[in-house]
């Protein structure tokens, strides 16, 4: 499992930032290698594709990741 945490949410080409929020923790669900995207689900529920710059990878210990990952898809 893998987070990040939004860094940014200024508009960016095609791609609406109004579902994110700065500062907030999300989870990745799945990454486009070689196109620098990352699927994640946003503030309205449901899951898109987002450019990666807009977000810093966060470390985060097995364990908590797997409580963290059990509370976001609750």
């Amino acid at each position: 499992m893998r987070f990040v945490v939004c860094m940014e949410n200024a508009p960016f080409g095609d791609f609406s930032t109004d579902d994110l929020t700065v500062g907030r923790l999300y989870e990745v669900i799945s990454e486009m290698d070689g196109h620098g995207m990352l699927r994640i689900v946003d503030d309205s529920g449901d899951d898109y594709l987002y450019p990666a710059k807009l977000f810093d990878q966060v470390d985060i210990r097995d364990s908590t990741a797997e409580r963290l990952h059990s509370i976001f898809n609750a």
